[in-house]
C-alpha cells in the first residue's frame, strides 16, 4: 500500500520543480494534473486532496507563465 504522505510529498517536490516548470510550463503543468487524478484514482487521496492539487497546479501554471511574460526580451 502507498503511503499517502509519501506519495503527495513526491506530487510537491514535482509541483516545487520549478527549472522543469519554467522550461516547459504546460507539459509540467499537464504531468501534475495527472500525478494528482492517479492519486485520487487509487484512492490514495480524496476529492478534497485532489482539488488542492490541482488549484495549485493550476497557481504553478499562472506563476511560470507570469515570469515567462516578465523576462521577454524588450519587456
Amino acid at each position: 500500500m502507498v503511503n499517502r504522505d509519501a506519495a503527495v510529498a513526491r506530487w510537491i517536490a514535482m509541483l516545487k520543480d520549478e527549472a522543469s516548470l519554467l522550461e516547459h510550463p504546460g507539459a509540467h503543468h499537464k504531468l501534475l494534473l495527472s500525478e494528482a487524478h492517479a492519486l485520487h484514482r487509487a484512492q490514495i487521496i480524496n476529492r478534497d486532496d485532489l482539488s488542492d492539487l490541482l488549484e495549485q497546479a493550476d497557481g504553478a501554471l499562472a506563476y511560470a507563465v507570469e515570469t515567462l511574460f516578465d523576462h521577454q526580451p524588450g519587456k
